[in-house]
């Protein structure tokens, strides 16, 4: 991969749009089915109407603008929009709470809000005197806004913010990762690099848009390669083969969670043109297995968080490994270490944590937490909490995070584990293990579990025998409970916290 050289992201954006004005973009298709198409240049026109409607109500550079949209043309137009504006995005989940929308809003200052009709009202709780546009997330219609063009004279800097992402707060208050344009340059050329993608791929996005693995890995890459991108309003597990086959997509990017839930809900299909497909988090063997069967090609994990900006562990395009996240992706600094600093040996567990230039090629700090961002770095590396180990061959295996491992007796007990050992059963979709507090042994593993809809559903008796010819004394369960389904945040990750009876479930995935 050649050398990455600190740019904006609107000079991405300018150059593809110069080189590849006259093809698609952007196909749409909205939750009735309906569907449009833009191409590089008449998108790029509508960016700066957008830029223009910005303008109308006073942002500029330095400024902040809030979104609270589900996926559709208007979130892109807006975010290339403050892009080339100098002004920064806020997205927040768009089914959030007023709670959790105000505080996005009172912690950013944002000067313009952008939300659905159909959600104005809980918009209003939560955004005070704030002006707001309000979007029909369902429209196809080729034209958003009704405004002058309009293109600022003074050009933004590579180190100028670019993006505020709140992370999912399943484990505590959530934190405004800052995101940079340098940031968003560094994620395409990163990602289009480690997916060979050209100018003739296809990016399928069924992720929602306020969340970073599509603005990273989907979005960012498609327009440092020139490629287009097929978006669909929302995930459908019964329909994804069938859209990935009418939009011809050629590239996508899962987790876990909705691959499991393809799996279950939906069904192989003929004219598949999938060429590659990331996931994030482990899959049992058997799922690999007739996950290629059905998208006719390896899928390939990776690993990254908000704050690394990249998927920083790539797995290899020619013979990808099933449970590996791969190995360091071009361009990023990764190392597995000790609590005191040291580097980890083969096959010893440690903490994942990343190198890189803050602002460019990793996250650029915590929002108004200067303290907080000082003890997320050890001498220069970022520590993400998850742990992993290395073969010597260098590829790098995941182990769960740091609150991962539970003392049982004095024993460490690693959940994934746990969780791995109870999916690996033909009649389990999917498990969860938690922490209980135990007067004899401290803490012991409980664990939930959602039954395999195309299997015969096995009796809790089955799971603990299963486990007991499997795990050691320790790990085993102390209790199993079947759930319709495990509470997620709306991009698929498992809220732990709620499965021993705290808080609601505020799942937004469609069947």
């Amino acid at each position: 991969m050649p050398e990455f050289s600190p740019m904006t992201f609107l000079e991405v954006w300018d150059k593809t749009v110069e080189k590849h004005s006259n093809e698609i973009f952007l196909i749409f298709e909205n939750s009735d089915g309906d569907s449009a198409e833009w191409n590089y240049g008449d998108f790029a026109k509508e960016v700066s109407k957008t830029a223009g409607l910005l303008k109308q109500h006073g942002v500029g550079a330095g400024d902040s603008v809030h979104l609270a949209l589900a996926n559709c043309p208007s979130f892109i137009a807006v975010w290339l929009a403050a892009i080339q504006t100098g002004a920064w995005i806020v997205p927040s989940d768009p089914m959030g709470g007023p709670e959790d929308l105000s505080s996005h809003i009172e912690r950013t200052s944002p000067k313009l809000g952008f939300c659905a009709k159909k959600r104005v009202e809980v918009y209003k709780q939560a955004c005070g005197d704030l002006p707001f546009v309000e979007i029909d997330e369902n429209s196809t219609a080729p034209h958003f806004f009704d405004s002058p063009e309009f293109r600022p004279t003074e050009l933004p800097n590579f180190l100028d913010r670019a993006a505020v992402m709140f992370t999912s707060g399943t484990t505590g208050i959530p934190k405004g990762v800052e995101i940079t344009q340098a940031n968003y340059a560094f994620a395409g050329h990163a990602m289009a690099s480690a997916a060979s993608l050209t100018s003739n791929d296809r990016q399928f996005v069924v992720l929602p848009l306020f969340h970073a693995n599509a603005q990273y890995y989907s979005f960012a890459s498609a327009i440092y390669a020139g490629a287009s991108v097929a978006l669909m309003s929302t995930f459908s597990a019964s329909r994804f083969l069938e859209q990935a086959a009418k939009y011809e997509v050629t590239a996508a990017s899962l987790f876990a969670a909705p691959i499991r839930m393809i799996l279950a809900r939906g069904a192989p299909v003929q004219g598949l043109k999938l060429r590659h497909c990331w996931f994030a988090q482990n899959i049992t063997q058997s799922q690999y297995e007739t996950v290629t069967e059905w998208f006719g090609c390896k899928p390939r994990q990776l690993y990254g968080m908000t704050e690394t900006i990249p998927a920083v562990l790539t797995d290899e395009s020619e013979n990808p490994t099933p449970l590996s996240m791969g190995l360091v992706t071009d361009g990023c600094l990764v190392d597995v270490q000790r609590a005191d600093g040291a580097s980890v040996g083969v096959d010893e567990v440690g903490e994942i944590v990343v190198g890189g230039e803050k602002g460019i090629t990793i996250f650029n700090g915590y929002l108004d937490a200067p303290e907080i961002t000082a003890d997320s770095f050890r001498e220069g590396w970022f520590l993400t909490g998850d742990r992993a180990k290395r073969d010597d061959g260098g590829k790098f295996f995941f182990d769960g995070r740091r609150s991962d491992v539970l003392k049982v007796s004095g024993e460490n007990v690693s959940i994934v584990e746990v969780e791995s050992t109870l999916s690996e059963h033909p009649g389990i979709l999917e498990a969860a293990v938690v922490g209980k507090q135990d007067e004899i042994r401290d803490e012991v593993p409980v664990a939930f579990v959602v039954a395999d809809p195309s299997n015969e559903k096995p009796s809790i008796e089955d799971l603990f025998e299963w486990c007991e010819s499997r795990l050691t004394k320790a790990k085993r369960p102390n209790e199993i409970t079947f759930l319709d389904e495990l509470p997620r945040t709306s991009v698929g990750k498992i809220r732990k916290y709620l499965l021993l009876g705290e808080g609601e479930d505020d799942d937004n995935f469609d069947d």
